[in-house]
């Protein structure tokens, strides 16, 4: 495991593939630091050793971000070890974890701590879940959890088992169609808040697309958003 450069002040790691209802999910996560040395860490994922000496060597832990109510596996690990970064995410997220000294709720505007190098946007209106979506300027990369995922064939060849790989052609979340989950896509009930945070998410110059879940995409990444935020219609 080690954090990999991928824009100005922007590294990301690979962790542990997962087990989410009996389906492998890779985990990864996202590191972008301030001018200050502060950190902002995006969907912790498995801490050890080697990890934190590496990202100890970046800077100060700072912020640790849960971008929605399924990324949190390892946000209580992350916290123990970094008892002073203020923690945060959506109200679905602080409400699974009521003995956590979560911060403010997310929402639509970023903290002032995180201006002028992040912007967010709030994907809600589902019954199901919401994301938040960041913006990380200085590297001009969006970074999402689940709302859109795009696994590749080799992947599910080696993860996945001959009845799960047409469920994920089904499913919307292949690399060739990507995008979120159908459930999820059939749960907002309410899509005008939604498709209002996707005019927002495609008014960023955005060059890169990293997902935690599948091929992240290095460039041409407004063309990339574009096709796969198309299902919210509008």
């Amino acid at each position: 495991m080690a954090l990999d450069p991928v824009g100005d002040n922007l590294w990301l790691t690979e962790g542990p593939i997962v087990d989410f209802y009996s389906f492998p999910y890779p985990t990864r996560m996202v590191i972008a630091r301030f001018d200050n040395g502060d950190l902002w860490v995006w969907s912790p994922v498995k801490l050890d050793e080697d990890l934190r000496a590496e990202v100890d060597a970046l800077g100060r832990v700072a912020h640790l971000v849960s971008p929605n109510k399924i990324h949190h596996l390892y946000l209580p690990g992350w916290h123990a070890a970094y008892p002073d970064a203020a923690l945060w995410g959506p109200a679905s997220t602080i409400k699974r974890f009521p003995a956590l000294p979560f911060q403010q709720p997310l929402e639509d505007t970023p903290p002032s701590a995180w201006q002028p190098d992040i912007d967010q946007a709030w994907f809600r209106g589902s019954i199901m879940m919401d994301e938040i979506v960041f913006f990380h300027r200085p590297s001009q990369t969006v970074i999402l959890a689940d709302l859109i995922e795009a696994f590749s064939e080799e992947f599910l060849k080696e993860h996945w088992s001959w009845w799960q790989r047409p469920l994920a052609v089904l499913d919307g979340v292949t690399l060739k169609k990507p995008g979120a989950p159908r459930e999820w896509r059939l749960s907002f009930t309410d899509r005008k808040p939604a498709r209002a945070a996707r005019d927002k998410v495609l008014g960023w110059p955005a060059e890169r697309v990293i997902m935690a879940h599948g091929e992240w995409q290095r460039e041409n990444g407004h063309a990339f958003l574009k096709r796969a935020l198309a299902w919210l219609g509008g």
